[in-house]
This record gives C-alpha cells, sequence and structure tokens, in this order.
C-alpha cells in the first residue's frame, strides 16, 4: 500500500486536502482583469450618455470617441483619431479651439469652449466641447475625458432673443426721445415752463440710460462699464457730468447686481442728487467732489453720497424741492428702502438703504 507523503502535492492541495486555487481564480480579478472590465463600465456608460464623449491621452492625442460622435459626424469609425478632430470645426473656429486645448493640455486647466462643428448632413451646428484631466497616484495626468453638446437650437434661440431685445430697445428709447421732444415743442409756446421742462428733459435722458444699462444685453452688448451692477449703473448716470472725466466724482466700495427693477429708481434718485451738486452744491466750484461709497451686509446694500469743497452750508433748506419728494417716492415706495440726509457746512450727504434682492430678481 503506498503511503500518504505529505509535502507530495504541497502546491496543489490546500490546508484541508483541496487542490489550491490562484486568488483570481477565487474571485479576485488581476489587474488585467480589473483595466478590461473598468473599460468595459466607461464603454457602456459613454454608449448610454446623449452626448459625445471622447478621451485622448496625456499628449491629447485623440484614441476614443463613442457611438453619439460618429453618429453625429457621420464619419468613419477611427477617422478623427489623433489631430484629425480639429477639421471637423467649422474653419473659423479651428485656429481658436486648437489653441484652447492646447492651453489646457499645457496647463492642466479643464477645457471648455464653443464651436461649430459639421453635422453628418454638412450644417456646422454649435457645439459646447468641455474635458477635464484624469490624474494618476502620482497626481500626474493619465488621461483627458471629454464631451461635445449640442446646443445649435439654444445658441440660434438666444440669438433671436437678442435681436427681439435690441428692437424693443429701439423702440424705447425712441418714444423716450419723442416725449422728450413732445416736452421741448410745448415749453416754446410757453417760456414760463421751459426751466422745469428742461429739468424734465435730463430726467427722460436718465430713465432711458438707465434702460439701456438694465435691459437684457448679451455677452457682445453689454455695457462697457461693470456689466449689470449697482456701480455700473452709477458710473452711467454720472458719465455725462464734466465732474465725472475730471475725477471728482468716486464710486467705491462693495457692488451688487441689478436689473430693471432696481435701475429706474436708482436712476432717478442719482440724477437728482448729481444735477443738484452741480447747480448748487459741491460740484459747481472747481476743488468740490463727490464720493459714492456702497457696502453690502446683512441682506442690504447702504449707498453713501457725500459733497465736500462747494459752497458752505447754512442748514437745511426751508423748502422741499419737487427733486427731493421724487427721490424719497423712488427709495421708498419703489425700493421699500430709507433715505436720510444730513446737511454738514461742508457738503450733503445722503444715506440709502434697501434690501439687495429689491434691486434685482435674481438675488
Amino acid at each position: 500500500m503506498e503511503q500518504n507523503n505529505p509535502g507530495a502535492n504541497a502546491d496543489s492541495m490546500g490546508a484541508v486536502g483541496e487542490p489550491m486555487r490562484a486568488p483570481w481564480l477565487n474571485g479576485a480579478p488581476t489587474p488585467a482583469d480589473a483595466l478590461s472590465q473598468s473599460r468595459a463600465h466607461l464603454q457602456v456608460l459613454t454608449y448610454a450618455m446623449p452626448q459625445m464623449v471622447w478621451s485622448t491621452r496625456p499628449d491629447g492625442f485623440h484614441d476614443y470617441y463613442n457611438a453619439r460622435w460618429y453618429e453625429f459626424t457621420g464619419v468613419p469609425e477611427g477617422s478623427t483619431d489623433g489631430e484629425e478632430w480639429n477639421g471637423m470645426f467649422h474653419p473659423q473656429d479651428q485656429d481658436r479651439a486648437r489653441t484652447r486645448w492646447r492651453r489646457s493640455l499645457t496647463t492642466g486647466e479643464p477645457y471648455e469652449i464653443e464651436y461649430r462643428l459639421r453635422h453628418k448632413s454638412g450644417e456646422y451646428r454649435w457645439t459646447l466641447g468641455r474635458a477635464l484631466p484624469v490624474f494618476n497616484d502620482e497626481g500626474a495626468i493619465s488621461r483627458w475625458i471629454g464631451t461635445c453638446t449640442d446646443i445649435h437650437d439654444a445658441k440660434m434661440a438666444a440669438e433671436q432673443n437678442e435681436l427681439l431685445s435690441r428692437e424693443l430697445s429701439h423702440r424705447i428709447k425712441n418714444i423716450f426721445a419723442v416725449i422728450s421732444g413732445l416736452i421741448g415743442l410745448s415749453s416754446r409756446h410757453d417760456p414760463s415752463v421751459r426751466g422745469f421742462a428742461k429739468e424734465l428733459q435730463e430726467r427722460i435722458a436718465a430713465l432711458g440710460r438707465a434702460h439701456e444699462f438694465a435691459r437684457p444685453h448679451s455677452e457682445a452688448s453689454r455695457p462697457a462699464l461693470g456689466g449689470s451692477t449697482l456701480k455700473g449703473l452709477l458710473l452711467e448716470i454720472f458719465s455725462p457730468y464734466p465732474a465725472f472725466d475730471a475725477g471728482r466724482i468716486a464710486v467705491v466700495g462693495d457692488d451688487v447686481p441689478v436689473d430693471d427693477r432696481g435701475a429706474t429708481p436708482i436712476a432717478l434718485v442719482f440724477h437728482e442728487l448729481a444735477t443738484n451738486a452741480a447747480k448748487y452744491g459741491a460740484l459747481t466750484t472747481s476743488d468740490g467732489r463727490v464720493d459714492v461709497e456702497i457696502l453690502r451686509a446683512n441682506g442690504s446694500v447702504r449707498i453713501t453720497w457725500c459733497e465736500a469743497g462747494g459752497p458752505i452750508i447754512d442748514g437745511e433748506p426751508t423748502r422741499t424741492g419737487f427733486g427731493t419728494r421724487l427721490a424719497d417716492m423712488s427709495v421708498a415706495q419703489q425700493l421699500g428702502g430709507l433715505i436720510r440726509r444730513e446737511w454738514k457746512p461742508s457738503g450733503l450727504c445722503v444715506e440709502i438703504e434697501v434690501l439687495i434682492d429689491r434691486l434685482s430678481r435674481d438675488l
């Protein structure tokens, strides 16, 4: 009878006499199996996505596109590998897209750009391209994963809305001009109202500037002075005054968004303040100045107007003018805020406080 040799099958038997199995045969995958499984999962995920998905090596060499890419472009599979992808863009967008992509490859910053991509129909459609780097354990970029999203219809709708907005704005400005012209013509027949008529025309002009500033804008038509913000609006209102070009009207502090909800009352108030300063206050002298400070805190914004260097003020006026009543109405009734005045010997100081969400619907 053969005797058992305990060591005869040491490499092939377990502790209880069963054959030993390699770890991956017991359910633990090899690195190659894990990589293959990961690729399979990625392929299923990218094929299920509605966007075009692509991937590149760290140097930017395109080596993967999902089915959506080939469905959209209609090109043969593999024909856009490497650098051939750039030829799919509109000729006017190719240099811009290549430059932006190279910058991301060099810096590692996310890639995002809008360009026109050639559809299988031959039409160039606007597309949003995005890509992010994938980092390995050493912190180096191992791949780039990107997407292309067809935004053509949304882009065309936005351009159409911009055209309509411009046309509407043009008509509104014409209405302002007609009203101002009617006031001027009417005042010619009654010299006693010419002074009031001129002031009214100036107020209408201020409203026109506020409307142009706060109406919906595209990136191309947006005002150059600060966008649709409180600072930008104030600078627009002050721009016609010579003291502004001379640097004697300064606007400092925080900034908050403003739209047509807050632009009209703010424009009226600060037009009145600037006009009065130029007629009776600090801006009547060559050394006089106005400092406007904006402070944002606890959901409110406080705007302080302080004049200095003008005629000495004896005290608060005994009579309240129309402009003052208009300013009070604009702040209190339209913005639901508070307005306080202090008639210092050195100049008028006005403090306006309103809730930030009364200046813009988006807040």
